[in-house]
């Protein structure tokens, strides 16, 4: 089993960025595939990122491509979310999500954060 927390929430102007971690605990981090999520209020949960348990092979929601880019770090057990041109639309509670995988291609979490808080400003 694996427990992830999220930091670096916060607020921030439009335009702005974020840099978004996210802790596992555990020795297998390097199996797990990693996601980011994010539910704004009264929307369903959508998919942000996901990068493979090497970090080799990404994925992106359209509407993030381009200006979100996500990175691990396995010696450190951290996944990242770096979000640059944030736009009020981003706005949102962003979860981090894992599954230990062989796959490069995004697959339905097992274990999910609690989630940090991003908003967005116009």
């Amino acid at each position: 089993q694996v427990q992830l927390v999220e930091s670096g929430g916060g607020l921030v102007q439009a335009g702005g960025s974020l840099r978004l971690s996210c802790a596992a605990s555990g020795r297998t981090f390097s199996s797990y595939a990693m996601s980011w999520f994010r539910q704004a209020p009264g929307k369903e949960r959508e998919f942000v990122a996901h990068i493979s348990w090497s970090g080799g092979s990404t994925y992106y929601a359209d509407s993030v491509k381009g200006r979100f880019t996500i990175s691990r770090d396995n010696a450190k057990n951290t996944v990242y979310l770096q979000m640059n041109s944030l736009k009020p639309e981003d706005t949102a509670v962003y979860y981090c999500a894992a599954k230990r995988s062989p796959l490069a291609t995004p697959v339905t979490p097992e274990y999910w954060g609690r989630g940090t808080q991003v908003t967005v400003s116009s």
